[in-house]
């Protein structure tokens, strides 16, 4: 957690704002857009007033529809599209699998090659030499900030496991993020990605990496959460607590891609792979268990770790109150957890007997680098048998 040196990339330009998706087109064009992949989720009539914007300025479009969480094959079917018609730009509308999917495709059609050959972990790593197509990334949830991030994750249905292809040469060329297509989300989607961008806002304020800028990105990011999540759920998503979202969901993304994660995130992966469970779904079960193994495997063995006080920080910032303990963050977030009615691993498909293989692949993850400290086995252990 040291000031003295630290790095920041991020995409080349952001446009914030309600209305700014009417900006897509010219955005395109200035790129040198002339045909276009417009990769999109499994609804394409969600792209289709962006699909005509484009239309009415010439430029030729392809739709790619990605179903649920991105795949190798996945990665593969859409990259194997842009060749064929020899698209200049993607635009990657939808959430973090939708822009993921468009990371990858975007960075295999300019790298050649399967994926396999640059992804982590399971994969050869091979560094990208390439940049990207110029990528257009617009995301219509608020959890991922994965319009922001230099990686794109893709599951493994042969590992049962998910990885990443990571470069900086992956960061979208803009990210355009208007508040207005949060709109109409169901309630459980607004829960599971709003505590999925919470969980990237705490995780890397308490990593090993943290810094001075993504720490008050983190600062802010949680502050907006804790203000307007519950309302948007169970009250009202109205214009200010779809903003306040938006913004927790881009600060999430520009402190993780910048500071790393911890242990929510290290399980994540390996669910992901091994259930196809969705994302922020998992991150939702496992944050509180995951801040009360780590609060105390600090106060245990690293006393003097400066991650604790940054601990109470983080509960002064969830409750609005400047005394509040470190351990009153691990209450609000049980509380809010249970006032969301977010499911615990079990839903799906995670058992006891399973959790020693989960162990294994998670002590093992690229996000697990970054945790304040080393988790034992136990404690690991721990952690999943409290988010069933």
């Amino acid at each position: 957690m040291s000031a003295l040196g630290f790095e920041f990339a991020t995409a080349t330009r952001i446009l914030f704002g309600a209305g700014r998706l009417a900006e897509a087109p010219e955005v395109v064009r200035s790129l040198g857009g002339r045909r276009v992949l417009i990769v999109t989720g499994k609804s394409p009539a969600r792209a289709q007033p962006l699909r005509e914007m484009l239309d009415r300025l010439g430029l030729a479009t392809v739709v790619f529809r990605v179903e649920g969480e991105p795949t190798l094959e996945v990665a593969r079917e859409g990259t194997a599209t842009a060749i064929a018609v020899g698209c200049d730009v993607v635009v990657a509308l939808g959430g973090g699998s939708v822009i993921d999917t468009g990371k990858a495709i975007a960075a295999l059609a300019a790298n050649g090659g399967d994926p396999l050959d640059y992804l982590e972990v399971i994969g050869r790593g091979r560094p990208l030499t390439h940049p990207s197509v110029p990528l257009v990334a617009i995301p219509t949830t608020a959890g991922t900030g994965s319009e922001v991030t230099r990686n794109a994750v893709l599951g493994s249905n042969e590992e049962k496991v998910k990885a990443s292809l990571r470069s900086p040469l992956m960061l979208p060329r803009v990210a355009l993020v208007d508040p207005d297509l949060l709109a109409g989300a169901p309630g459980p989607v607004i829960a599971s990605s709003g505590l999925d961008a919470l969980s990237q806002l705490i995780e890397p304020f308490l990593s090993a990496r943290a810094n001075p800028l993504t720490d008050s990105l983190a600062r802010e990011g949680i502050r907006r959460s804790a203000r307007s999540l519950r309302r948007a759920v169970l009250e009202t998503f109205d214009a200010p607590a779809r903003e306040d979202l938006a913004l927790a969901s881009l600060f999430g993304g520009l402190c993780l891609a910048n500071s790393g994660l911890g242990a929510v995130h290290g399980f994540a992966a390996p669910v992901g792979g091994m259930f196809q469970a969705p994302h922020g779904a998992v991150c939702a079960a496992l944050l509180a268990a995951t801040l009360e193994v780590n609060l105390r495997a600090l106060q245990a063995r690293a006393a003097a770790h400066p991650a604790l006080p940054r601990f109470q920080e983080v509960a002064a910032l969830l409750t609005g109150r400047p005394e509040a303990r470190a351990e009153e963050a691990i209450t609000w977030v049980q509380e809010l957890c249970q006032a969301l009615s977010v499911p615990g691993l079990r839903r799906y498909g995670l058992t006891e007997a399973e959790v020693p293989r989960l162990v294994e692949k998670a002590r093992v993850a690229s996000s697990m680098k970054a945790n304040p400290l080393v988790l034992t086995d136990e404690e690991l252990t721990e952690i999943a048998l409290r988010s069933l």
